[in-house]
């Protein structure tokens, strides 16, 4: 027998049970009036059974009752009456001798309260502890108690009503997959006991003790975060809590709450939950641990099956953890999962490792069994060792090549590294890892060349797999700048060919198109070709003779309509399908400077949907190059800056380093066009931040330097710094020169020299630049090349020579079906300067005016301010714009043009590194200068910058 001291009980503790307690207490009174009763207390583990029987024992211990109890356990189950032999303190073995033995003689066990039995000497002993007075009797656990100790207290309530004795249970009432014993009171009539329940607390209450235990201060998520960790049940709440004031005592509250246990300073939570998994026995431990294994993946029957549980019950006992916020879901239908991370992490700690890969594995097989996505399959299989079955292979490779059309490259990656662990025959094996030194080479990584290097031993000699791998591997290499290793490779390959088969052919125009990353190589191959030409033409294919058209374009020598009705016979004489990317990547690029826009975006839409699955291949990276050319050519910078090579750049938060020059390699062209977009869209300082990252890495010797020498020459001159940006042309000039391109198709460099030599006051310099690309431009005969040589020809010339030859240029450009619209607005804003200087104002204002509107619609803030200031040159007053696209500030429009494309404001946050109220602001303002009131009308209202331009 245990009796209590009266101590003071700390009610404020028990949040939102003072209401359980009166109603005891209740009991209690009439208990001590002589009416006694049960009252049973159930509740889910760690609502404060236990607690709230400590302050009923303090409560009615000073209110003059003698306190008995006993807490029942798994350990005691087994004996008979424990638990009433633990509350009244009676000696039950050994069994007495004589007639007050225990057991009953005779056959079997004599359980009623008026014989002479265990059961009836036990009843005597508590009408005897009555008899001393009123008689408040605890029972915790009463789930726990051995049968027959459950049995008596049922038959004991029968009675309980003629003594002063208030009888407390409290008994675990938890949905489990397990059934649990049924309810103790079950047969009772109601008149006998009171029932009592004990849920989690409300979200205020926890906000409450929340902001007790940890300070009112607390940063932003932390009382949700308490809240969906521990679904406000106070047994885990007290404990994270006290975890929590450790790790702010020693961090000083700052940061994020945490979302995994090693962050937490001690382990008071992770324990209570490892003992709520155990209370709820092993059945429901494994499924609570799959769940949270699987996490997002996974329905009621998948669940199920992998945990191997009854489906039923298990649809049941993820409502009910939904209803205490345990579970949540995303939405109607959504997988279930575990309502936070840390609560996940606490959940699955310990568990075996082996047995957390025996999961995914299940998982994954029963999902391709069932005709899920491949991808979600790959991902399950993604932890687990070697399968050795063909589905898992067949899987992971169908997930990797879902993710690379979908531009999903680093899961790709995952999977195609996992699809290696598998056992592969040779040409499968081969073919994994072309596919991932693709990936690999493409995104800057050298270990994609090893794993190019790896695979065409093991492809077919004589198939087209070895030609696919050793072409991507020279892709690599060359772009990495090893030219003469990738020429090579690819010599070595036609060597083992058949003789001018359409495999070695292909094989030759890869290496030719390589050899454009270095001068020499470019020019031997050239010189090879045109000597061939002149000689044997019969023996040229298709695609060198569009070679060889591409060549004498940019070296000044051919007109354009020239060189379309060559490309026109060639493209009618059906190509082989080895060679038909090269033969798509030379017209396309070609056509581009002919200003053929409708065709070239026609042949780069089909030639990269049709050739996409060979990844690393010169062919496709020069129609990513034309089709980048041909965006910046025509204005369209969002679409230019949406390029992923450009959006992986522009993202990477920590420029500089081995891994930022291997991100650069074979994207300095589209990056060079990209620092024109950023320039051109009021972006200056981005521009200026991406070309200082491109220029300690750039590929000295390759083509695509002269492109950026060009785009930071024009960078510079838009700052002002003439004699720095005259320095970048004329070396584009002189490399291109040394590469015998001499047209301006490809780098109009004297016309920018010209323009830097003009503002230099070397006026005789800029004119003969200028003349000569005037007649270059004269050859090739388009209506930009010609329409921009005669703008800075007037420009140059000034006067009213100047001024006829700025309205000539205006003409020709007007010409011009479409994709000229960028040159227009520059020569309408030389021909406004040009009559401003003439005195013909009102001319020149009504130009002008026409070049702000053209600039405004492309998107080119640079553009607009040039206008701008020379309609203030023209005496006009400039009201400036007070909505739309063009009055968005730079954070503004990037901002917008994130959400645009589906960005969370949380993700903005991130990838920004802006606080969330910034964020908002700056939406906020958008829209209302928009004239918008909703998110999705964002892309619409941003045009052509909210393809991820801004």
């Amino acid at each position: 027998m245990t009796g209590v001291t009266a101590e003071p009980c700390d009610l404020a503790g028990l949040r939102e049970r003072r209401d359980v307690l009166d109603r005891v207490s209740a009991d209690a009174a009439r208990a001590r009036a002589g009416t006694g009763r049960i009252a049973l207390v159930c509740g889910p583990t760690g609502t404060g059974r236990s607690a709230l029987l400590e302050a009923v024992a303090a409560r009615e211990s000073r209110r003059g009752m003698r306190v008995l109890r006993a807490r029942c356990s798994p350990e005691d189950s087994r004996a008979e009456f424990a638990a009433v032999a633990e509350l009244l303190d009676a000696e039950l073995w050994p069994p007495a001798p004589g007639p007050d033995a225990w057991d009953e003689p005779g056959t079997g066990e004599d359980h009623s309260l008026h014989g002479t039995g265990r059961a009836a000497r036990l009843w005597r002993l508590l009408r005897s502890h009555a008899a001393a007075g009123p008689l408040l009797l605890l029972v915790d656990d009463v789930h726990l108690a051995d049968p027959s100790s459950r049995g008596w207290f049922v038959r004991a309530a029968r009675l309980l009503d003629r003594l002063p004795v208030l009888l407390v249970l409290t008994e675990r009432s938890q949905y489990d997959l397990d059934p649990p014993p049924p309810c103790l009171l079950r047969t009772l009539p109601s008149t006998l006991f009171s029932f009592h329940t004990l849920a989690p607390l409300s979200f205020r209450a926890a906000a409450e003790l929340v902001r007790e235990r940890l300070g009112a201060g607390l940063p932003p998520g932390w009382i949700d975060g308490c809240l969906r960790a521990t679904g406000g049940v106070p047994l885990f709440l007290h404990a994270l809590l006290t975890d929590l004031g450790r790790l702010t005592a020693v961090t000083g509250g700052a940061g994020a709450f945490p979302d995994t246990g090693a962050r937490l300073y001690s382990s008071h939570y992770t324990t209570m939950i490892a003992w709520a998994l155990e209370s709820a026995g092993p059945a429901t431990a494994e499924l609570a641990r799959t769940l949270a294994e699987l996490d997002t993946t996974g329905d009621t029957a998948l669940l199920a099956d992998v945990a191997g549980t009854d489906p039923g019950r298990t649809g049941r006992w993820i409502d009910a953890m939904a209803s205490s916020g345990l579970v949540v879901r995303a939405g109607p239908g959504a997988p279930p999962r575990v309502a936070h991370p840390l609560l996940r992490d606490a959940v699955l700690d310990g568990w075996p490792h082996r047995r957390r890969q025996e999961v995914h594995r299940a998982a994954a097989e029963l999902l391709y069994q069932r005709g899920e996505s491949a991808g979600a399959v790959a991902r399950r299989l993604l932890s687990v060792p070697a399968v050795g079955a063909e589905w898992a292979v067949n899987a992971l490779l169908e997930a990797a090549a879902t993710a690379v059309r979908e531009g999903r490259t680093r899961p790709a990656g995952d999977f195609l590294r996992r699809a290696l662990d598998e056992p592969l025959s040779r040409e499968r094996r081969g073919q994994v890892l072309t596919e991932l030194g693709c990936l690999e080479a493409d995104a800057g990584r050298p270990v994609g060349v090893r794993h190019l290097a790896e695979a065409v031993p093991l492809r077919q000699p004589t198939g087209s797999g070895r030609l696919r791998t050793t072409v991507a591997l020279g892709t690599a290499l060359a772009r990495g700048g090893d030219v003469q290793a990738a020429l090579e490779i690819l010599r070595n390959l036609c060597e083992d060919l058949p003789d001018r088969s359409a495999q070695a052919r292909a094989a030759q125009a890869a290496g030719a198109l390589l050899s454009a990353y270095d001068r020499a190589s470019w020019l031997r191959v050239m010189a090879g070709l045109r000597h061939v030409a002149a000689h044997s033409p019969d023996r040229l294919d298709q695609a060198e003779r569009a070679l060889l058209v591409r060549y004498e374009a940019t070296a000044g020598l051919i007109s354009a309509k020239d060189a379309v009705e060559r490309l026109c016979v060639l493209s009618s004489i059906p190509a082989d399908p080895a060679l038909a990317p090269y033969v798509l990547a030379t017209v396309a690029a070609v056509l581009q400077w002919a200003e053929r826009y409708e065709e070239v975006d026609r042949i780069i839409g089909e030639g990269l949907s049709a050739y996409r699955p060979v990844a690393l291949n010169p062919a496709l990276h020069a129609l990513a190059d034309t089709r980048a050319d041909a965006a910046a050519a025509r204005g369209r910078y969002g679409e230019l800056l949406s390029d992923p090579a450009v959006r992986a750049v522009l993202e990477n938060p920590r420029p500089g380093g081995p891994a930022d020059a291997a991100a650069l390699q074979g994207s300095v062209n589209i990056l060079s066009q990209a620092v024109l977009a950023l320039l051109e869209t009021g972006r200056r300082d981005e521009a200026w931040r991406l070309a200082d990252r491109i220029a300690p890495h750039g590929p000295r010797d390759s083509w695509e330097w002269n492109r950026f020498l060009h785009a930071r020459g024009e960078l510079r001159a838009a700052d002002g710094d003439y004699s720095s940006a005259l320095a970048d042309f004329r070396e584009c000039g002189r490399r291109q020169t040394d590469r015998e391109v001499l047209s301006p198709v490809v780098t109009p460099w004297r016309s920018g020299a010209a323009e830097c030599l003009r503002r230099l006051g070397r006026t005789a310099e800029a004119l003969e630049l200028a003349e000569e690309e005037y007649r270059l431009a004269l050859v090739w005969g388009t209506p930009r090349t010609m329409g921009r040589a005669l703008r800075v020809l007037g420009t140059v010339t000034g006067g009213r020579r100047g001024t006829e030859l700025s309205q000539r240029a205006v003409a020709v450009l007007r010409t011009a079906p479409e994709g000229v619209e960028r040159e227009l607005v520059l020569a309408l804003i030389a021909l406004g300067d040009r009559l401003t200087a003439a005195g013909e104002r009102g001319r020149a204002r009504t130009v002008l005016r026409e070049a702000a509107g053209l600039a405004g619609e492309l998107g080119a803030r640079r553009m607009v301010a040039a206008a701008e200031r020379s309609l203030v040159d023209s005496g006009a007053r400039v009201t400036r714009v007070h909505s739309g696209v063009a009055a968005l500030t730079e954070s503004e429009r990037r901002i917008a043009g994130l959400a645009a494309e589906g960005r969370t404001n949380a993700e903005i946050c991130e990838l920004l590194h802006l606080a969330r109220r910034t964020v908002e602001t700056h939406l906020t303002s958008a829209y209302r200068k928009l004239g918008i009131r909703r998110r999705s009308e964002l892309p619409s209202a941003l045009g052509p910058l909210s393809n991820g331009g801004v």
